[in-house]
């Protein structure tokens, strides 16, 4: 079944530079959006005109004291907000941009312009803290469009799966007291940033509705597919979102320079196809994605193209390798634990 996919992406966005040396860096962007100006990309794809979020958008999800720090840094050649994360001249055009993508690729598919959206923005996202950047992050565009869809647009439950490498402290801070909406991530733990325990549940009315898997680094595809199919899914048809939004980093990719993970682009098209098809059964078929991680820069214009292919119905992946991936893989003791832990909360099978 074909599908009416959206592609957020704009020059701006190269225009964030974190300097010489940096893995968050533009070029991580540039040979997709090469591949995406081809001409049978234009046709397949819908490329929509968007926004930036302005300051009461961000505001949904950040302080305003810490929103002007970062607009403090516009037309400044170089600024460290933390160790890790920099900024130059137009970040800060190029971040209140990447939420406002995240944001009007929401309004699009529930307005019912798109079925599903891609939104390809840098600076990342899920490390952002209310009051603080992290992690490469400056503000956190899933959360910002989380938001925004639970109050603008009338929606009351929102699922959020993070497949990137790290754990999204940002965006688990954001929900962590509230069953609004249902964080599910998969990271390498321990690592950076440090968060991510089995034990982080939730709390108060959001008490079991962060879901950790912690991984220890070298789960493949197979291992991905176990983890979607035998508790995601069975969470997700209990929560039934009216929006998934996806924390889509790339660098669980085999040879990322940052991480041990050993998935490929089958695994990436495999995930995107699980959701994809939840999206359908619970919520209409309103599924966004927004870019996180990724560092390898081939690698990742491989995942997402595989990803996008998903999304717009092509179905790349070959039906043997997806009847084989859905098939129960050797056993993983990091999902037995997950589902222990979520059984206080969920029915899950076995």
């Amino acid at each position: 079944m074909k599908r009416k996919t959206a592609v957020m992406h704009s020059e701006v966005f190269l225009a964030h530079d974190p300097g010489p040396g940096h893995v968050e860096t533009p070029r991580r962007l540039e040979g997709l959006y090469r591949e995406l100006a081809r001409d049978e990309h234009r046709r397949r794809f819908l490329f929509p005109d968007f926004s930036p979020a302005d300051e009461d958008t961000l505001a949904l999800n950040h302080d305003r004291k810490y929103i002007a720090r970062v607009a403090s840094t516009a037309g400044k050649p170089f600024e460290a907000l933390d160790p890790d994360t920099y900024t130059s001249a137009r970040s800060y055009e190029a971040a209140c941009l990447a939420a406002g993508a995240a944001v009007g690729a929401v309004d699009l598919v529930i307005d019912g312009g798109a079925d599903n959206a891609f939104a390809l923005v840098r600076p990342p996202g899920h490390h952002a803290e209310y009051s603080e950047a992290r992690g490469f992050c400056l503000f956190n565009n899933i959360a910002v469009a989380a938001r925004h869809a639970l109050k603008n647009r009338g929606l009351q439950r929102v699922l959020i799966v993070d497949w990137d490498l790290h754990h999204g402290n940002g965006t688990q801070h954001s929900f962590y007291d509230t069953d609004q909406v249902l964080f599910f991530s998969t990271h390498q733990y321990p690592y950076f940033p440090g968060s991510g325990a089995l034990a982080e549940t939730g709390r108060s009315p959001g008490e079991g509705c962060t879901i950790n898997v912690p991984l220890s680094g070298g789960q493949d595809d197979a291992a991905f597919a176990r983890i979607f199919n035998e508790l995601l899914v069975p969470v997700a048809r209990q929560y039934r979102p009216d929006l998934i939004l996806v924390s889509a980093g790339f660098d669980t990719y085999s040879g990322d320079p940052l991480g041990t993970m050993m998935v490929s682009e089958e695994g990436y098209a495999y995930m995107t196809g699980v959701l994809v098809e939840m999206a359908a059964e619970l919520c209409g078929g309103r599924l966004v994605m927004v870019l996180e991680g990724g560092y390898d820069l081939g690698i990742m214009e491989r995942g997402v193209m595989a990803c996008l292919g998903e999304l717009a119905g092509d179905r790349c992946l070959p039906e043997d390798t997806r009847s084989r991936l859905g098939q129960a893989a050797p056993p993983l003791r990091a999902l037995e634990h997950a589902r222990e832990t979520a059984k206080k909360y969920w029915t899950i099978p076995g």
